[in-house]
C-alpha cells in the first residue's frame, strides 16, 4: 500500500513539474525524475512513469501526439538499468547527464515512427519532419544535460527519505 501511494505521488510530481515548465518549450524535469526513480527503485520506476503517462493523457485527452509517450520514455529507463553499479560519483553524474541529453536530442527521432505511421509519411518526409524539429531537440538535449546533473543529489535525498541511506555508498564511490 505504501508503494502505491509513493509511486502515485512521484508520477503526479512528474506530471505537475511538466505543467509548471510549459512556459519554457522543451525544458522540463521528466528525465531528471525518471532517471532518479530508476536508480532508486530500478524496475519499479515504471509505476510512476505509468502514472505520469496516464495523467498526461487524461489531462490532454487521447490524441495522436500522446501515443509515443507510451514508449519513448523507456529509452532513458533502459539505459540507466544498463549502467554498472557501483560507479564513481563523477562518472554517474556524467552518465546521467549524457543519458538525459541524448534522450532530449533524440526525442524527435523517437517520436518520428508514430508520426510516420499515423500520417502515412514516406521515409523522406519522416526525415524532413525530424530535421524541422531538430532545433527544438537541441534545446531539449542541452536543458536535459544541465538538469540531469542533479540526479545524484536527488538520489541521495530519496534514499534518506526512504531510510536507505546506506545504499548510497553501494551506488557511488568517491
Amino acid at each position: 500500500m505504501r508503494e502505491i501511494v509513493i509511486f502515485s505521488m512521484l508520477g503526479a510530481l512528474m506530471f505537475c513539474s511538466k505543467l509548471l515548465m510549459e512556459w519554457a518549450p522543451n525544458v522540463h524535469f521528466i528525465d531528471l525524475f525518471l532517471i532518479t526513480f530508476t536508480v532508486v527503485y530500478r524496475k519499479k520506476a515504471l509505476f510512476p512513469l505509468s502514472v505520469f503517462v496516464f495523467l498526461t493523457i487524461a489531462y490532454n485527452g487521447f490524441t495522436l501526439w500522446l501515443v509515443p509517450y507510451v514508449y519513448m520514455w523507456l529509452f532513458p529507463f533502459f539505459l540507466v538499468l544498463l549502467l554498472p553499479r557501483p560507479m564513481p560519483r563523477v562518472a554517474a553524474i556524467i552518465s546521467y547527464s549524457v543519458i538525459g541529453g541524448l534522450h532530449g536530442i533524440l526525442f524527435g527521432t523517437l517520436y518520428a515512427p508514430s508520426q510516420a505511421l499515423f500520417f502515412h509519411l514516406s521515409f523522406r518526409a519522416t526525415l524532413a519532419w525530424i530535421a524541422a524539429g531538430f532545433p527544438f531537440d537541441i534545446i531539449h538535449g542541452v536543458s536535459n544535460t544541465i538538469v540531469c546533473t542533479m540526479v545524484v543529489p536527488l538520489v541521495r535525498l530519496m534514499l534518506r527519505l526512504e531510510r536507505r541511506e546506506n545504499e548510497f555508498s553501494l551506488l557511488y564511490r568517491g
